[in-house]
């Protein structure tokens, strides 16, 4: 299935064409990123509240974001598409109200957190993580400002992968999606590897997420105060800390997972599949439900995580460089694999 443009699906949606504002009351922002608005508006016809991501289609294409929402947001727990308007100059994409606020935060200033209570969250997202990359997709921006809360429960079937700007769908070399069902014997190499990088800088991030959850603090910054250079020169060296410490207090069986999701080299990471059958996630039961011994200063950690992220952005990090060979269709085995398609 080839790739159709903005204007194409918003035809699809709207027959007559109509402005955002005439169906949405636009209220306050929500965030703001460097080629887009997130703001709260109001459906004037229901009075139901959503957000909209307004972007500048000067500094960015969005029409794969737009897709893979299209064929995926029915997850339940990928954040759902409700609309899409385009006006030539902004593209405005219509989503549901994230209420919870980021899964990070909350769990931090949480007075009591257990590892069976992160073994839950973990296995949630990294579900929805493998099935993404079962589809040819991968999200390559899981930072925990992206994992939110639909509402304040604290649930973890409440979790949402959101913000899907920098997500790829695999192709082909002619261009076309590998989607409804691919075969990876008929995958060229080159774009196996690049799935192959992509999908294990995904597992990266859920492992930099798992150890501030178990610890209260990031493996590879101290504080947002660090700068990039200081941040990648460790992420590089592939050396964080697993003993002493709040690390006292985890199970080894976590350490172990930890280690596993932050390993230095591509290959040896471990796949969304192997997490999942990971003794710390499929033994959930077992696991210590005593409160963990963690730092107690969350928007310190929200400072170093942001660090990180931004100096992975301005960088290219020695972690997530690519790879030149790759095992990833030996290592998963994949015959076929299917999809939801529009």
């Amino acid at each position: 299935m080839q790739t159709v443009g903005v204007h194409s699906i918003v035809q699809q949606l709207h027959r007559n064409s109509i402005q955002f504002t005439d169906g949405y009351e636009v209220k306050e922002d929500i965030g703001v990123g460097s080629y887009s608005v997130c703001k709260r508006c109001i459906h004037k016809a229901t009075n139901m509240e959503f957000a909209v991501k307004i972007i500048d289609k000067s500094k960015r294409d969005p029409t794969e974001e737009i897709e893979i929402l299209l064929r995926y947001g029915q997850h339940p727990n990928i954040i759902t598409l409700k609309d899409v308007y385009d006006d030539g100059k902004y593209v405005y994409v219509v989503t549901e109200l994230m209420k919870g606020g980021e899964l990070l935060d909350k769990i931090l200033r949480q007075k009591f957190f257990s590892e069976r209570e992160a073994s839950a969250v973990l296995f949630t997202i990294t579900k929805t993580v493998e099935y993404l990359h079962a589809q040819g997709v991968v999200h390559r921006d899981l930072k925990p400002s992206n994992i939110l809360y639909v509402d304040e429960s604290g649930n973890p079937e409440s979790i949402r992968i959101c913000d899907f700007g920098f997500a790829k769908q695999l192709r082909a070399e002619n261009g076309l999606l590998m989607t409804p069902c691919y075969t990876a014997n008929f995958v060229a190499p080159e774009v196996l590897k690049r799935q192959g990088y992509d999908a294990a800088c995904d597992i990266w991030s859920l492992g930099v997420l798992l150890y501030t959850m178990l610890t209260g603090y990031t493996p590879f910054a101290n504080g947002p105060d660090d700068t990039p250079e200081e941040i990648l020169a460790r992420i590089g060296s592939g050396k964080f800390s697993l003993s002493g410490g709040y690390w006292n207090s985890v199970s080894d069986t976590a350490k172990d997972l930890v280690s596993k999701m932050l390993h230095v080299d591509p290959h040896q990471r471990l796949t969304a599949a192997l997490v999942l059958r990971h003794p710390w996630i499929v033994h959930w039961d077992q696991l210590p439900q005593y409160q963990l011994n963690r730092q107690d200063a969350p928007h310190l950690v929200k400072g170093a995580m942001a660090a990180t992220y931004s100096a992975l952005n301005r960088n290219q990090s020695p972690v997530l460089e690519p790879v030149g060979r790759s095992t990833l269709a030996q290592r998963r085995g994949i015959k076929k694999i299917t999809s939801t398609a529009l």
